[in-house]
């Protein structure tokens, strides 16, 4: 094959395809799915954090939204997508 071929000149991009493909979307899409996993594994009683940081219990849950308790008698709702994962002391 002669070093100035079509395929020859396209093999760094193949290759640098491939190597994002590895170095980036295929983590990405695990972390995605790892994410997905975990809420929906959440029940009632767990001790989560939110992306803004606080930190409480799930007192309920539906399918798009979770009632967390951040302090005695005090509950907020947040949508699930918000909860950052499970809290852990």
């Amino acid at each position: 094959m002669n070093a100035n071929s079509p395929l020859m000149q396209m093999v760094p991009f193949i290759l640098m395809i491939v190597i994002f493909y590895f170095l980036l979307i295929r983590p990405q899409q695990k972390q995605m799915k790892e994410r997905k996993l975990m809420l929906d594994a959440l029940k009632n009683g767990d001790k989560v954090i939110t992306s803004a940081g606080m930190v409480g219990t799930i007192t309920s849950l539906n399918q798009e939204k979770v009632e967390v308790e951040i302090a005695k008698n005090v509950k907020v709702t947040f949508l699930k997508n918000s909860i950052a994962g499970l809290f852990k002391e």
